[in-house]
This record gives structure tokens, sequence and C-alpha cells, in this order.
């Protein structure tokens, strides 16, 4: 069976991997020019995460290319140390850049997959026997499946749910390349900054601000959440961020290859396989959701002061600062045995 997946990112190249092994002949389809370098540090906790990587085979590699995790610092305008956020707390077993782990999947998928790039979905007819795809600049084709994988502002979502639009979180964030690795984050009432990084409160809904005005290199998005009653319709449906998406959540990433291997393992099963796959998903992705704004940048000088005092706290009460642990493993992975 012929599948697409809209997006290159994480979520794509992987369950790209997986469709493979189980049979189907996967398309990606990828709006960027090629695949996109850098981007901030990812991370994977806990043995569901790893558990997957360990089954693709890319484990090592990840470990290989792992970058080392440093506290947060925070420091007030007069430059002076207010609170300190671990490492511990931040990253998880392993920590990598967005980037080098895109390539990694990229090429564990490329032989067994089709890549374009540089093109985009149009529109999508789903008949109930197979989807009709128009493309922005390759021909029309037609596929048993789509998959969007294509992040918090997804392409399918918008053909396929046009009423349905992420929750505004009341923040914005930006990162673009700065020379050094300074994690020192310096803050006052509703804002945090450091050398290539800023996220401030602002109630501006995504809707009104102007992304076109962004300058190259800069990556420039709201805080926002995706919940949705269903992720499904038809013979679409939606994986990773465009599906369950939380920006800067700190679990997305490793949400992303669960997802893939459990919908590519569903779909081998035949049946209701979106349904199924919803059904092992969706609790698992929203107990990993939160609101990252209002954790590192609260809007009041007493919100800081809190916010100063808990993170004094975890060091002290493992059990608070591995939470996202608990969260990270809340799920049985089933055994799916693959065709190759």
């Amino acid at each position: 069976m012929d599948v697409l997946i809209s997006g290159a990112g994480i979520a794509g190249p992987a369950l790209a991997f997986w469709l493979s092994r189980f049979g189907f002949s996967p398309t990606v389809v990828e709006r960027a020019p090629s695949l996109r370098s850098g981007g901030q540090a990812v991370d994977f906790r806990g043995e569901a995460h790893l558990s997957v990587l360990r089954r693709m085979g890319v484990l090592d590699a990840v470990l290989a290319a792992r970058t080392a995790p440093r506290d947060m610092v925070f420091r007030g305008v007069d430059g002076r140390e207010r609170s300190r956020l671990p490492a511990s707390f931040t990253a998880g077993e392993v920590e990598i850049l967005r980037g080098d782990l895109s390539r990694l999947l990229h090429e564990r998928s490329a032989s067994d997959a089709e890549y374009v790039f540089g093109d985009w979905i149009t529109s999508l007819h789903d008949d109930g026997r197979g989807v009709d795809v128009t493309f922005a600049r390759g021909p029309s084709r037609r596929f048993d499946f789509v998959i969007g994988a294509d992040g918090m502002r997804s392409g399918v979502r918008r053909l396929v749910f046009p009423s349905y639009r992420p929750k505004f979180q009341g923040y914005y964030f930006a990162i673009w390349d700065a020379d050094g690795d300074d994690r020192d984050l310096t803050c006052s009432p509703g804002v945090v900054s450091a050398p290539g990084w800023l996220m401030y409160k602002s109630s501006v809904p995504p809707e009104l601000m102007p992304f076109e005005l962004i300058a190259p290199g800069v990556y420039f998005d709201s805080i926002s959440q995706v919940r949705m009653p269903t992720v499904s319709s038809g013979r679409v449906t939606l994986i990773g961020d465009a599906g369950y998406g939380s920006t800067l959540g700190g679990m997305g990433t490793g949400l992303a290859v669960v997802s893939a291997y459990v919908l590519a393992g569903e779909m081998a099963a035949g049946g209701d396989a979106f349904a199924r796959y919803e059904g092992l998903i969706g609790p698992y992705a929203r107990g990993s959701q939160g609101n990252p704004g209002m954790f590192l940048a609260p809007a009041t000088r007493l919100g800081m002061w809190a916010r100063d005092r808990m993170f004094g706290l975890l060091p002290k009460v493992p059990m608070v600062a591995r939470m996202d642990m608990r969260a990270a493993t809340a799920i049985k992975l089933p055994d799916y045995a693959p065709v190759r």
C-alpha cells in the first residue's frame, strides 16, 4: 500500500522507517528544499522512548551524537543569579540537536522511502478507497493513506479539519543561531532570553502575528497546544505535533518516535487501525502536554519569586522533579512484528 507522509522533521522519517518495515511503500513530501539543520536540543526520556530507538537500530548513533546538558541559570537584568534549573530536570537520558536527529532518521529511512523536497499538499480528496492528492509543484497522485506529520502549523490538519485552531497559550518564542552555547537566561516579568533564544508573554493571538516578517534563519512561533477530539478522518490521520502538539513541552520528540512505531504497527494489523492508534497515543500524548511559558517566564514579580523558590526545591524533591519521566513512560508498547 502507498502511504503519503507530509513532513520530514522527526515524526515523518520515523514513520517512513516503520511503514517500510511493515510492507508499506511510504512517500515523504517536505515543503523545505532540504532537511533542516541545527535547531535546539531535544531529548529522550524513559524506556518507552529509548526502546523505540533501540528497535529502530539508531540508539547507538543517537548516543554518539549526544550533547552535554547543562543547568539553566536564571539571572535578573542586573546579571545576578536568581535560580537554577538542574540539567537532570531539563534533559532526559540522552539529548541531541534536532537537526542531527532528523538527519539520522532520514538516513535510516531513505533507502526504503521516496523523499520529495520543495513541495507540499494543496488538496486532498478521500473517496473511501484511496486519497487523491494535488501538490503545489508536482503532479497529482493517489495514495491509500495520507499522514500529516507536518508540525504545529500542519497543512494536512488545515485541509481535513479546517475549523480547528491550536489553543494559544499566551506566549511566543524565537530561536536563531548565535555564537557560543550560553544557557544563562536573563529574565524579567513575562520575558526570558539568552543568545539565540527568546520567550515572552503576549496577548496578541497567533492569527494576527505577521510571521512572514521574520528574518531568514529565525524560527518564531506561538506556544500553543493541539487537543482534538479525533486526529483521524477516513484515510487521513495526524501524528506528532500535527495531532498532539505542545510547543516546547519537552517530550514532543519522544512522543513523535513512539507514535510512529504505534501508528505503523496498527496500520499493519489492519482493521480500524486509526482508532486503535488514537486509543493508545491520545491519553499518552495529553499526559505530556503543558505550558512552558508560565513555568519559565511568569508574568509578575511574585510569579518569578515563586518560580525561583520552586526551582530551588527540585533537587530536594526527586519525585516532583521526575514527574516528566512518569509521563514519558506511561505507555505499554505493543510488540509488533515487522515483515522484514
